[in-house]
């Protein structure tokens, strides 16, 4: 069961992962965050929040391969990807059959998350 109002962001980007937790967290969510795809499984599945906030290109595991293993765990999930590169198209492809929610170019700004949080996510 997701937990109202959680949202867990993952980026390898440290300034800006901590930069997003602390705007979402002004908007009255609760934050928790990832710094690569493994961890953002584990986090996942540890605390199954409401909303992911998700980077594409990050070491280890990307967002694509972290999205896939999330939706095995749950077919449920709510993930928004975010990139800065050009996606692939193939996965982006598979994932959008998978109920991918979004994607978001960066730099984004604090008003299309919280579109896109409201949009998905009950206080």
């Amino acid at each position: 069961m997701p937990s109202t109002g959680l949202i867990l962001i993952v980026d390898d980007d440290l300034p800006l992962l901590e930069n997003t937790a602390y705007m979402i967290e002004t908007l009255g969510y609760e934050v928790i965050t990832a710094k690569d795809g493994i961890e953002a499984v584990e986090v996942y599945k540890a605390a199954h929040p409401a909303l992911t906030l998700m980077d594409i290109k990050m070491p280890k595991l990307d967002g694509y391969g972290a999205f896939f293993k999330i939706k095995e765990f749950d077919s449920n999930a709510k993930i928004v990807l975010i990139t800065a590169y050009t996606l692939d198209e193939k996965k982006h492809l598979k994932a959008q059959s998978m109920s991918l929610l979004d994607t978001i170019e960066k730099p984004y700004d604090i008003e299309r998350l919280e579109k896109i949080i409201c949009k998905f996510v009950d206080l």
